[in-house]
């Protein structure tokens, strides 16, 4: 990866958000020339700039949207990768106002990859979500158009050099409006925690985990694959039960006084995810850590030698329904691990 990010210049949008920062923060450990962050959250810029100290001078900071394309001409100027970070990403809200989803997760894609053919880039990795697989929800449906736009873009561009690429993620754990952050604020209150279905599953994957499945994806990509990461599964009612049991007495609640609020599932959430579509499975390999959708016959991936590790897909487990969930005592050393309890 160091060959691949020292002395570039690169463009993370949405790059003040709990993704888009931990990326700046990485990427500044394989001296590239410069870092743009932009991201519309004027306030969110401001306390990143103070996170960063004297490693700020290699970042510069542009107040923009995806949605203005003249922004994004100036953005991408001389730029050699792209981390497209930037998104609509809750689900309740994307359903309460799916044209702003639209306009921010359709057609910023759609602007951001215009500019980057026309810049010329490199490189150009979106991030994705599960929610994309089999969608019920407008932020799983516009990001599903998002993976589409990145991954056809290698067909449109014609003679230019760009290669586009997604990374398709579950839930990260401890990410701005994610639930584990929410339930440890509740638990401090004194609970109720609020939760939606307690049968509910999900994947997840660490911060770091993400982050690192980024840069590797930005190193190994030819163009047109989607990467997944192997995620184990948590159930809702374990994750609430550790919390409950582990931060209580830190705030100084008895766990039976902590009670749990159940509110049902909202729009557009489904009890189970997936990760793979039973169509892409004819073209997914897999490494040891991860899954890769890729655009063409497989056994010509295989064969790269940039892609030694891949076989053919064995694995059986692509939804959250059909795969064996973490313990309470696996979820709680992982918290633990994450500094999140």
């Amino acid at each position: 990866m160091k060959n691949i990010f020292k002395g570039k210049n690169i463009l993370v949008t949405g790059g003040t958000g709990s993704i888009g920062s931990e990326i700046v923060f990485s990427l500044l450990k394989y001296s590239p020339k410069v870092i743009r962050v932009l991201d519309n959250n004027e306030s969110a810029s401001f306390y990143l700039r103070q996170r960063l100290g004297k490693n700020v001078k290699k970042v510069r900071f542009l107040i923009g949207d995806v949605r203005d394309k003249e922004r994004l001409k100036r953005a991408i100027d001389d730029i050699d990768i792209v981390f497209h970070a930037a998104a609509l990403k809750h689900v309740d809200i994307c359903e309460y106002n799916p044209f702003e989803s639209v306009k921010t997760n359709v057609l910023g894609t759609q602007n951001l990859l215009e500019a980057a053919l026309d810049g010329n880039v490199e490189r150009f990795i979106t991030i994705s979500t599960d929610k994309v697989v089999n969608p019920t929800s407008t932020m799983g449906t516009t990001k599903l158009l998002a993976e589409r736009l990145t991954i056809d873009a290698n067909y449109y561009k014609g003679k230019r050099k760009t290669i586009f690429s997604c990374v398709r993620f579950g839930n990260v754990m401890g990410s701005n409006g994610s639930v584990i952050p929410l339930f440890k604020e509740q638990v401090k209150n004194g609970g109720p925690l609020t939760v939606t279905e307690p049968d509910m599953i999900r994947f997840m994957m660490s911060m770091r985990q993400a982050v690192d499945m980024i840069l590797n994806a930005a190193s190994m990509m030819h163009g047109g694959e989607i990467f997944i990461f192997k995620m184990p599964t948590i159930k809702l009612k374990d994750l609430t039960s550790v919390m409950i049991e582990e931060l209580a007495p830190k705030y100084g609640h008895k766990k039976s006084d902590i009670g749990i609020n159940k509110i049902g599932i909202r729009r557009g959430e489904k009890l189970y995810e997936d990760l793979v579509t039973d169509g892409e499975l004819k073209h997914t390999v897999e490494t040891r850590d991860m899954f890769i959708i890729l655009p063409d016959a497989p056994e010509e991936h295989i064969r790269k030698p940039a892609h030694r590790g891949i076989e053919k897909v064995k694995s059986k487990s692509y939804s959250s329904k059909n795969t064996k969930t973490l313990s309470k005592g696996q979820i709680k050393k992982l918290l633990l691990k994450e500094g999140l309890i």
